[in-house]
């Protein structure tokens, strides 16, 4: 099992505590549950280059910890973890692509969204968000992907490895300044960065999604829509300081169901990102899944 150490927050107990709040509010039963396949290395070249990959597979130990910087860390079973959380992604891109599922959440971790075209950072060793998005770009020949990151951490990976493919388009709020200290000044066009004070809540994250996210996706008409599910924006989550709840999430996948209804067939791949107190991470995915399974 990927876990990097006593104490640390991204743990293996996220998922167990996903899992037991949707079985307790009877949502599980109602899920198609799919197995991800680990995600091949052609499709992780999409992304990330042969020399970083080698790297990893280098630095991975056989027994014990290995430290890529302070808060990342390989144990033996770390890259497989990783190779299927990205895998995640796409079978969940082909799912939805084929009419197979209207739209999907991808339980995984380790996260992604830090992990940078050369560098894993902050928890994160792929970018499986954007793996997803040069699949969905690859596989079906889509001309306009959007990636929705509301995750209380800039999603500097995701960027990195996004701001040069004019076909997607990426829109996000975090706390700034604030981890990764970065994201203020967005690298390209098709990234749009709104970065928000500590204590910030859910007027203003309201009036940011629909004031600003809203008329970029309908200008942009995606095909498909991929979030960066992170939950630590939650107020009673100590990662951060801003100050949403479990009904800024429900109502956040509404208004993105809404621009999917018009515009992608209602398809929709979410990815988890962060949320580390486990209690405010369970509620807040399962108002999350809640939006996508009533629909």
């Amino acid at each position: 099992m990927h876990e990097m150490g006593q104490g640390h927050p991204e743990c293996p107990e996220r998922l167990a505590a996903i899992q037991d709040r949707l079985i307790a509010a009877g949502i599980w039963d109602y899920l198609l549950h799919v197995t991800a396949q680990a995600a091949t290395r052609e499709q992780l070249l999409r992304v990330h280059p042969a020399a970083y990959l080698d790297r990893l597979a280098v630095a991975s130990p056989a027994q014990g910890h290995v430290h890529l910087e302070p808060d990342t860390v390989l144990n033996p079973y770390t890259l497989n973890a990783a190779y299927h959380g990205a895998g995640a992604g796409i079978q969940a891109v082909d799912l939805v692509m084929q009419g197979k599922a209207q739209n999907a959440f991808c339980a995984i971790r380790p996260p992604g969204h830090h992990a940078e075209k050369e560098k894993a950072f902050g928890f994160c060793f792929l970018s499986n968000v954007a793996i997803a998005a040069k699949h969905a770009i690859a596989a079906y020949g889509l001309e306009r992907v959007a990636i929705v990151d509301f995750d209380v951490h800039h999603g500097n990976g995701t960027e990195d490895c996004l701001w040069d493919e004019p076909r997607a388009l990426m829109v996000s709020i975090f706390q700034h300044p604030f981890f990764p200290y970065s994201g203020d000044v967005p690298m390209a066009d098709n990234m749009h960065n709104i970065a928000m004070p500590r204590a910030t809540k859910s007027a203003e994250f309201r009036e940011v999604v629909t004031q600003q996210w809203l008329p970029l996706l309908n200008e942009f008409k995606p095909q498909l829509i991929l979030i960066s599910a992170g939950f630590d924006a939650h107020l009673e989550d100590e990662m951060g300081s801003m100050g949403l709840v479990e009904a800024d999430y429900a109502w956040v996948t509404q208004q993105l169901m809404k621009v999917a209804a018009r515009y992608s067939e209602q398809r929709i791949v979410s990815m988890l990102e962060g949320g580390y107190d486990l209690s405010a991470l369970a509620r807040s995915v399962t108002e999350h899944v809640r939006v996508l399974v009533d629909d």
